[in-house]
C-alpha cells in the first residue's frame, strides 16, 4: 500500500474529487479559490502564512516551508524556496503552487528581497500555458490558457488552481503594474509576463503595459511589453490590437526587436495570410544579435530547450508550419546560428 493512501488529505481528495462530483465543492474548504480570496491584504502584506490552511491541499505542509522561507536574507535559501514551489508545479500540483502568490508576488515587490523576477514569473508560470519546447504554432504561442479542464495527481481539480492563481494576480495588479517600472529590466519583463495572466483589471493592466512601453530604454523588456500586450489582446479581445502591432513590425525607426515581437504578436492574432512585408522585416530583423537580445524573456525559453534558439522555433512554427522537425531540434545537440 502507497503512503498516500493512509493520507488524510489524499483520501478526502479522491473521495470529493475522484469519487465525487468536483462541482459539489465549488465555494467550500476543499475549494483553493475560495481559500485564497478569503487572505485578506493585511494578511498578505504582513506575510502571515499561517492563516493560510495549506493542510487542506496535497503538498500543502511542504508548500508552506517554502514560503515561509521566501523571507531569508540569505539569498540561496530564497533561491531553494522559490525552486521548491516551482517543482510543485512542476508535479502538477497547481492548487499549492497558487496559495503560495500573494507571497511569491510581495517577494518580488520588496527592492530588497532576493530572487524577485524568478518569483514574479514563477507566479505567472502557474498560469501561463505554452507549447512547450519545439514547435509554436499561430494558435498556440501567445495563449494563456489551453481551455482543457487539468486534475492533479492527487486527483484534485488542478483548474481550480489555474483560476485561482489568476485571481490571486487580478486581486494584487496594483503590485505587478508598479513592478513595470522597477529599476531592474529582469523584474519590469517578468512583470509583463505575470500582468497578462490576471482574471481581472485589465484596462488597468493593459494601460499599465502601453505607457511603460513608451518610456522604457531597454530593447529586451520593450519586446517582452510588445508580447505581453499582444497576448492580452489575445486573451481579452482588442480589435485595436492587430493594427497597433502591424504599425509597429512596419516601422523601420523601431527597433528590430520591437519589430519582431510585434511581427509575432501579429501573427498570433490573426489568421490571415503572411504578408510579403512582414517575412521581409523578420528577414532583416530576426538577427542572431535580435535573437540574443529575446533569449531572456520567459516566452522565448518557454519555447526552447536550451535559451538560445526560442525565436527560430517561433519563427520556424510560425511561418512554416508544415515543415518537419528540423534534427537539430535534438535538446542535447546545439542549433545553427540563425540566418
Amino acid at each position: 500500500m502507497a503512503w498516500w493512501e493512509n493520507d488524510p488529505v489524499y483520501q478526502a481528495v479522491e473521495q470529493a474529487f475522484v469519487d465525487g462530483d468536483p462541482e459539489e465543492q465549488a465555494g467550500g474548504p476543499p475549494d483553493v479559490r475560495a481559500v485564497v480570496a478569503s487572505i485578506s491584504r493585511e494578511a498578505k502584506d504582513a506575510f502571515a502564512y499561517d492563516d493560510v490552511p495549506w493542510d487542506r491541499f496535497p503538498r500543502g505542509p511542504e508548500t508552506r516551508d517554502d514560503v515561509v522561507r521566501l523571507r531569508s536574507h540569505d539569498a540561496e535559501v530564497v533561491y531553494h524556496a522559490v525552486r521548491g514551489v516551482n517543482g510543485e508545479l512542476a508535479n502538477s500540483a497547481w492548487s499549492v503552487a497558487a496559495l503560495a502568490v500573494p507571497f511569491l508576488l510581495r517577494v518580488a515587490a520588496d527592492p530588497r528581497g532576493h530572487c524577485r523576477a524568478y518569483a514574479l514569473e514563477l507566479a505567472a508560470g502557474i498560469v501561463q500555458w505554452t507549447p512547450g519546447p519545439g514547435r509554436c504554432a499561430r494558435e498556440e504561442l501567445l495563449r494563456v490558457t489551453d481551455g482543457e479542464g487539468r486534475y492533479e495527481p492527487s486527483g484534485y481539480f488542478g483548474t481550480w488552481g489555474i483560476e485561482a492563481a489568476r485571481d490571486a494576480i487580478a486581486a494584487d495588479a496594483d503590485l505587478v503594474t508598479a513592478l513595470l517600472d522597477d529599476p531592474d529590466p529582469e523584474v519590469r519583463a517578468a512583470a509583463a509576463y505575470a500582468g497578462v495572466v490576471a482574471s481581472g483589471h485589465i484596462d488597468d493592466i493593459r494601460g499599465a503595459l502601453h505607457t511603460r512601453l513608451r518610456v522604457e530604454a531597454n530593447p529586451t523588456v520593450s519586446a517582452g511589453l510588445v508580447l505581453a500586450i499582444a497576448q492580452l489582446a489575445y486573451e481579452h479581445a482588442d480589435p485595436a490590437c492587430e493594427a497597433w502591432a502591424q504599425a509597429l513590425w512596419s516601422d523601420p525607426a523601431m527597433p528590430p526587436a520591437v519589430r519582431v515581437s510585434a511581427a509575432l504578436g501579429w501573427l498570433c492574432l490573426t489568421d490571415a495570410l503572411v504578408p510579403d512585408a512582414l517575412r521581409a522585416v523578420l528577414d532583416a530583423c530576426a538577427t542572431d544579435e535580435t535573437a540574443r537580445l529575446m533569449t531572456p524573456l520567459p516566452w522565448m525559453r518557454a519555447v526552447d530547450y536550451d535559451g538560445d534558439a526560442g525565436l527560430r522555433r517561433c519563427l520556424r512554427g510560425l511561418l512554416h508550419p508544415e515543415s518537419p522537425e528540423p534534427q537539430w531540434d535534438d535538446p542535447w545537440r546545439s542549433p545553427p546560428a540563425l540566418a
